[in-house]
């Protein structure tokens, strides 16, 4: 569309109707510079392009006499129609008769002029009912607005008396018109507006002629509300002010919806305790006005002792209510001022504050670990757990947060280590001790690339000191401190994962040597056993592992035996049962080591693809001496024999041990009275030389 059209279709529209030709031509000549026009010759013609409803006129100019329909009909059908009603009609006639004239001014045609009509009067007459149309147009609209706005609206004069208020208005505040016109908006107040707010609010009014802001109102019915209000100042043609126009909605919900989100941002949803993001901002605080006051502040770690076996075993649900529980007796044993929160899992966080602190934490340790050991009653289940507490002392320790929190974790995992249920404060060594962990850990992940893993095998033998076969023990040759002995790496990677590559590495090895072995005479027969720890055996993809490395070293599958703890029975047995019944048709052996020293269940253990039982060793230490122990080894054997199971007996030190092993049933041995773990070369030649006894 051309520039020039564009402005034609923004003059306002005429319709004019005269059934003479030369009339019309005398109005377009009059009009045509300043309005779009249309022509009609008839009443019928007219109402026609009415009735397209489509680009509708600001103004009708129609002669009263016209053949077939009369000026005075037309108006008649426009005003009838809504579409049509509002458009503003002048009515044209020679007639001078006074009906004609009060006929259409009662139909409601806008204005009545007689021809001949005057250029200038025409375009005055025009120009005037278009701009008063205009305006009842947004008077109606302007009303429309006011009583049907779903905000609250309140108009006041320049005194701020109230003038009008809407249905809206009486809706939220139970005030209809009677309540409140004529007086001041100050009936609304809830008291709970300082004065400088409004001092404030009448400062914007009156210098920008504008305020948007929250505020607290009282209804009719005394409930206070929150509301979102905007004022603007109406000012008259000279520049004073003559109305104030107010219109509010109540935020209720929305102040509702952000405390929740609010609160969901500080709080644990489980418990309802601060979470990590609260506690640092609680912690900041309080490390503040301790430094203030010259108190001190104890932060405690805690970690609930076996809870994981509460999840695998029972599952989450039970889980999270053990948690809540938990949590309830946690906030039971501090005060009102302190602070516990939860970090995630089930680690909680304790603070307290005051003088003697190192006493008080003392004091709150031991009441927490007294009232979280007692039972926990949940679906009828009798649950019993413990803590391990972790206490940081500020400024003692650190006077950094970070440094802080840090100190109190690493003291609870010192206590954890320690059995559980304690409670340890922090000190250097054991920041000395959490480096020197972390520092062998990452030394620990380079390790295997670095080929300072290797394999020592200690000899198994049968009752008269021929070889069986060994086991395959891993020992780090650390570069700086030589020889790491394994009870110092194998929990670190247990903990940190790193048991998964190691375990799989160490089970490669094996294979490769059980290869070496199979292909020499005097060790082909030789059963080679490794060590499977319970994450290892629980790898989805351990079945495939197995089945590839025994594939890939071509080794005969029954010289393979894995060795696996009483820890594994502990969760998902029957998916224990099913990989080991896998395992156990390619024709690998197992055998359940350190049997009797933890979790043992006879209503598994016959339902287990086993070969051998491992008496642990710490009931052949003593078995000399100890009548407990010899009843225990006795028991074993005699449950191993009627399972139709291989025992062997580890640990053996010293003849006597091993001729009173021998005694009770036990003909297979390993321990230092045959061999220490040795590396293969010397293993191998071992072998030879008791081949070669006579």
């Amino acid at each position: 569309m051309s520039d020039g059209n564009r402005i034609q279709n923004k003059k306002p529209l005429i319709l004019l109707v005269d059934d003479l030709p030369t009339n019309l031509h005398v109005m377009v000549s009059a009009l045509k510079s300043n309005f779009r026009l249309k022509t009609a010759t008839s009443g019928a013609s007219a109402l026609a392009l009415l009735n397209l409803q489509t680009d509708l006129p600001k103004l009708v100019i129609l002669d009263v006499k016209m053949p077939g329909m009369s000026g005075i009909e037309v108006l008649g059908r426009l005003r009838d129609n809504p579409y049509t009603l509002a458009i503003p009609v002048i009515l044209v006639s020679a007639d001078l008769s006074e009906q004609n004239e009060l006929a259409g001014l009662n139909l409601g045609a806008d204005e009545y002029l007689i021809k001949p009509i005057s250029k200038d009067t025409l375009i005055i007459r025009v120009h005037n009912l278009i701009r008063r149309s205009e305006e009842r147009s947004k008077l109606r609209l302007a009303a429309y607005v006011f009583n049907f706005s779903g905000e609250a609206i309140m108009i006041t004069d320049r005194n701020n008396h109230i003038l009008d208020v809407n249905a809206a208005f009486t809706k939220l505040t139970g005030y209809d018109n009677a309540d409140v016109l004529g007086r001041n908006p100050k009936l609304l107040s809830s008291g709970r507006t300082a004065q400088e707010e409004y001092r404030i609010l009448w400062e914007a009014i009156l210098k920008d002629g504008f305020w948007q802001g929250e505020m607290w109102d009282r209804r009719k019915d005394g409930s206070v509300y929150p509301k979102m209000m905007t004022i603007s100042v109406v000012r008259d043609r000279v520049g004073d002010i003559e109305f104030y126009l107010a219109n509010f909605v109540d935020i209720s919900r929305y102040k509702e919806s952000e405390q929740r989100i609010e609160h969901l941002a500080h709080h644990d949803p489980l418990t309802g305790l601060p979470n990590r993001l609260h506690l640092q901002i609680f912690l900041e605080q309080s490390m503040l006005i301790a430094r203030r006051n010259s108190e001190q502040l104890a932060v405690m770690f805690l970690d609930l002792d076996r809870f994981k076996n509460v999840n695998d075993t029972l599952g989450h649900s039970v889980g999270d209510e053990l948690l809540i529980q938990a949590a309830a007796r946690l906030k039971a044993c501090v005060r009102d001022y302190d602070t516990v929160a939860r970090l995630g899992g089930d680690e909680f966080v304790v603070i307290l504050r005051g003088q003697d602190i190192a006493v008080n934490a003392a004091i709150v340790a031991k009441k927490i670990n007294l009232h979280l050991s007692q039972p926990f009653l949940i679906d009828a289940n009798t649950l019993r757990t413990s803590t391990s507490i972790g206490i940081a002392l500020y400024p003692d320790n650190a006077d950094q947060i970070d440094d802080l929190m840090k100190n109190a974790d690493t003291a609870m995992y010192i206590a954890k280590s320690e059995g559980g249920n304690v409670f340890t404060f922090f000190s250097s060594v054991m920041n000395l001790h959490a480096h020197e962990k972390m520092r062998m850990e990452n030394q620990l992940y380079d390790a295997i690339e670095k080929q300072e893993l290797h394999l020592y095998y200690q000899m198994q033998v049968d009752h008269l000191h021929r070889p069986l076969g060994a086991e395959a023990l891993i020992r780090w040759l650390h570069p700086e401190r030589g020889l790491v002995p394994p009870m110092q790496f194998i929990p670190l990677a247990e903990e940190s994962g790193l048991i998964l590559p190691i375990g799989r590495w160490v089970l490669d090895t094996a294979c490769a040597q059980l290869k070496a072995w199979q292909d020499a005479a005097h060790t082909r027969d030789l059963i080679l056993s490794v060590n499977v720890s319970p994450k290892q055996f629980r790898q989805d993809d351990f079945i495939t592992q197995v089945q590839e490395i025994v594939q890939r070293h071509a080794i005969n599958p029954a010289r393979l035996k894995l060795e696996i703890t009483e820890s594994v029975l502990l969760k998902n047995v029957e998916d224990l049962i099913v990989t080991m019944n896998v395992l156990k048709a390619l024709g690998v052996q197992f055998s359940l080591d350190d049997f009797g020293t933890g979790y043992s269940c006879l209503q598994y253990l016959k339902r287990l693809p086993l070969n051998e039982l491992k008496i642990d060793q710490s009931f052949v230490r003593d078995i000399t001496s100890d009548s407990n122990d010899k009843a225990i080894v006795r028991t074993i054997i005699a449950m191993a024999q009627n399972l139709n199971l291989d025992v062997i007996a580890e640990g053996v030190e010293t003849e006597e041990q091993r001729r009173l092993l021998m005694d009770k049933g036990c003909s297979h041995f390993q321990g230092y009275l045959f061999s220490k773990p040795i590396p293969i070369d010397d293993f191998e030649e071992l072998v030879k030389t008791l081949n070669d006894c006579p």
